[in-house]
């Protein structure tokens, strides 16, 4: 049932009229007519007080409050319209309730972003103790005395520009990450071949894979462009990424491909695999973290910083995809995204019909 001062002020004067006539009549050769003007007196009388006592003492200072709350909730929570003939001690619970529900849900968000920033400053520090330890120990072995050696003095250099080296990737992939969650890096979309990109990456990882005796390769002969579009740069560091980690956790004598399959959505689905040793289970969901590594001691001793996948992640979102993982331990993984196809259309005006020729 819906209330305002009105209406209690209406149910109020009826019953005090109403009680005060009931008296009246145990009065002796009292007339109908003065029952009747007492009954009017006392009912006019009566709205009258509670009238005025409810509106300007109770249901205006309700508003008042209900107002000031409204200021500061989003305006778009409360559909006030169809709630201004509600009872408004129960609508300003309601908004009391619901700003109670966003101001704890607003707290738990802060925690958690609080302990991924404690959690992630731990692992930065971490991960840039290593190599400045490492770089930071040759250096001083050589000015104990060291240098004098010409083979260890050249030893020690190599190591420690080598663990250098290591630094100064861990900084750059930090700053990609910061530089793509702040918007600071803008994907440059346009339309290329996708096929020529792996096989560019395939020619550029060629010796390595050979040094780990992985066969690496396409999964078919693909004969024509396959053009989609995306920011080439980025997308060409995924797949660096991607084929890099496939030849890195697969073992002598495994195969890594790269495969290309048409989805009916105007899209392309790109999928990089390997029948390396896999990911388990339990740790799949954490793969795309930062510094998350699924065998730590192995992980290290193969190099990388730990961001590689959590870069990929980031990227693929900025292009509106979301980057997947297949995997079954000591069988092997596949990672895939989808990417828009490009249009005839664009094709056509960017020259791609002569590959089609």
């Amino acid at each position: 049932m819906q209330f305002n001062s009105r209406a209690i002020a209406l149910l109020v004067a009826i019953c005090v009229a109403i009680i005060t006539t009931a008296f009246l009549y145990l009065v002796p050769n009292i007339t109908t007519t003065s029952i009747v003007i007492a009954f009017l007196l006392s009912f006019s009388s009566s709205y009258i007080l509670v009238r005025l006592v409810l509106e300007f003492l109770f249901f205006r200072q309700i508003e008042t409050i209900y107002d000031s709350l409204k200021k500061i909730k989003d305006s778009e929570l409360v559909l006030r319209g169809k709630l201004s003939s509600v009872n408004p001690l129960k609508r300003i619970n309601r908004e009391i309730s619901s700003f109670a529900r966003s101001k704890e849900k607003e707290i738990e968000e802060l925690k958690e972003r609080e302990n991924f920033r404690r959690e992630f400053i731990a692992d930065v520090s971490h991960e840039l103790k290593t190599p400045i330890f490492s770089a930071q120990g040759f250096v001083h072995t050589l000015l104990d005395g060291a240098i004098n050696d010409k083979e260890v003095r050249k030893k020690f250099l190599k190591k420690a520009a080598k663990s250098l080296d290591a630094l100064d990737l861990l900084v750059q992939d930090i700053l990609t990450i910061s530089q793509i969650e702040s918007g600071e890096i803008k994907m440059h979309f346009e339309n290329f071949d996708m096929r020529a990109m792996c096989t560019e990456i395939l020619e550029q990882l060629e010796d390595k894979a050979e040094k780990a005796g992985i066969d690496l390769k396409m999964s078919k002969k693909y004969k024509e462009p396959i053009i989609v579009r995306g920011d080439y740069r980025r997308i060409y560091q995924v797949m660096i990424n991607l084929i890099s980690n496939a030849i890195k956790y697969t073992r002598a004598g495994g195969q890594a491909k790269i495969s290309f399959k048409e989805l009916k959505e105007n899209k392309i689905r790109i999928s990089v695999s390997d029948n390396g040793r896999g990911i388990p289970e339990s740790d799949i969901s954490r793969i795309f973290e930062r510094f998350y590594r699924v065998d730590k001691s192995r992980s290290r001793e193969k190099g990388g910083t730990g961001l590689g996948l959590s870069i990929v992640k980031h990227i693929i979102e900025s292009h509106e995809s979301e980057i997947m993982v297949k995997s079954e331990y000591k069988v092997g993984s596949e990672f895939y995204f989808d990417l828009n196809k490009a249009s005839y259309i664009d094709k056509v005006e960017e020259g791609w019909e002569e590959d089609y020729a």
